[in-house]
């Protein structure tokens, strides 16, 4: 008789981006004669930059040579993106990382999900409300979530932080003491951005009561401002507290190749002085065989003088859309945020609508994808989240699409 990890059933409906895609799958099949301009899901549309597909090929050429080919990647993965990542990303920065410090992976979702598994099972986490679904999903997988409040669309043993207008969407430190905290900055779906000081207070906070932040920087490379870090580990005392998420799809365009890392500091450990690098490394080794080599070399391409200045034109070419969604929306009358340090616009839904509501209007009246707020949690009701990653002439069809309504 089949036993299953019941865990898994106690997951509420289906998947929030699955059920977006059945419903514009219906949407066009009945109508195939619209044009639908997708802005909800955070897929990139711009090609690989040239530096990219130079280091593809010279990856290739190398595999079919007997004395070039590569296997099987070291653990941590290779040592020349690990140390071009610890020089640009963090040393350049003031931040004391090693090269050992990290963890090259398939994509920051993986790590994300696959992370709380090296923590206790009766862990109490925090989240930021709304926020990435993956957060709250892996853990109800783990089976440390409690139970499931239909009304309230609530777990009972997870902490939620509202993110809401009066507060900037950003989280206010908790008053019950959590053992994993999620943080996602600049934030997904709202945009939001926090201080350098703003990220001290939750590193001292982490310090003081035990808790370890899971710091997800996946669209650092968005940040405009000066007084915004790109990393956690910018914030003094964060390598005892603190583990970092990197991902190559939204600054380099790899949503297709798959890459990213995870940046665990030797220095966080447990009460009894075992370090938590050393629990990812066995994890890490056993159940995953590494990014391939030449989506590797990919990777380090990012950080030479050509691919630095391609990747900056990419990001520029997203924000150029987010300003002109930003922009175009506030001037139709909407109540936006974000599109400043992020490629996300959150907006008010009109007229009280719920967000599936207003998902299905724009869907029907202006054949525009995007997400409903709600599908990253309760405080997400009543908004709606736009990506820039279009293209320009896609963004501008489909904010005078709306503005028209």
């Amino acid at each position: 008789m089949i036993k299953l990890n019941e865990n898994y059933l106690k997951l509420p409906g289906s998947y929030l981006f699955s059920t977006i895609a059945k419903k514009v799958s219906e949407f066009s099949q009945n109508n195939p004669d619209k044009k639908i301009i997708r802005l909800g899901i955070g897929d990139v549309t711009q090609p690989l930059c040239p530096a990219v597909i130079s280091a593809l090929h010279s990856a290739v050429d190398e595999m079919a040579n007997a004395d070039t080919f590569k296997g099987y990647a070291p653990d941590l993965g290779y040592e020349f993106l690990r140390k071009a990542m610890a020089e640009n990303d963090f040393r350049s920065r003031g931040c004391d990382i090693a090269d050992d410090e990290i963890f090259i992976s398939d994509g920051a979702k993986s790590d994300s999900a696959n992370i709380q598994e090296i923590f206790s099972a009766d862990s109490k986490i925090a989240v930021c409300d709304p926020v990435y679904p993956v957060y709250v999903d892996s853990n109800v997988m783990a089976g440390r979530t409690g139970d499931y409040d239909t009304t309230s669309e609530v777990w009972s043993n997870v902490i939620y932080m509202p993110c809401l207008a009066d507060n900037n969407f950003a989280p206010e430190l908790p008053k019950e003491t959590p053992d994993l905290i999620y943080l996602c900055f600049p934030n997904n779906p709202t945009g939001a951005t926090i201080t350098k000081s703003e990220l001290q207070k939750w590193v001292d906070y982490a310090n003081k009561n035990g808790a370890v932040i899971i710091y997800d920087a996946a669209y650092e490379a968005y940040i405009s401002e000066d007084d915004v870090p790109h990393s956690i580990y910018e914030c003094e005392g964060a390598r005892t507290c603190a583990i970092e998420l990197r991902s190559f799809s939204k600054n380099a365009g790899f949503t297709g190749l798959r890459l990213g890392a995870t940046i665990i500091p030797h220095d966080l450990k447990t009460k009894d002085g075992v370090e938590v690098h050393k629990l990812w490394a066995r994890r890490h080794g056993t159940k995953y065989n590494g990014a391939p080599y030449i989506v590797q070399k990919a990777g380090e391409a990012c950080y030479s003088a050509e691919g630095k200045a391609q990747l900056k034109e990419q990001v520029a070419y997203y924000m150029k859309n987010a300003s002109y969604i930003y922009n175009g929306l506030k001037n139709a009358g909407y109540t936006v945020s974000g599109g400043v340090n992020s490629p996300y616009i959150w907006l008010r839904t009109p007229d009280n609508m719920t967000s599936w509501e207003f998902f299905d209007y724009l869907l029907d009246k202006a054949n525009v994808v995007g997400t409903p707020g709600s599908g990253f949690g309760p405080s997400g009701e009543h908004y709606f989240r736009l990506t820039a990653f279009g293209t320009y002439e896609n963004t501008v069809e489909a904010v005078d699409r709306i503005a028209k309504l």
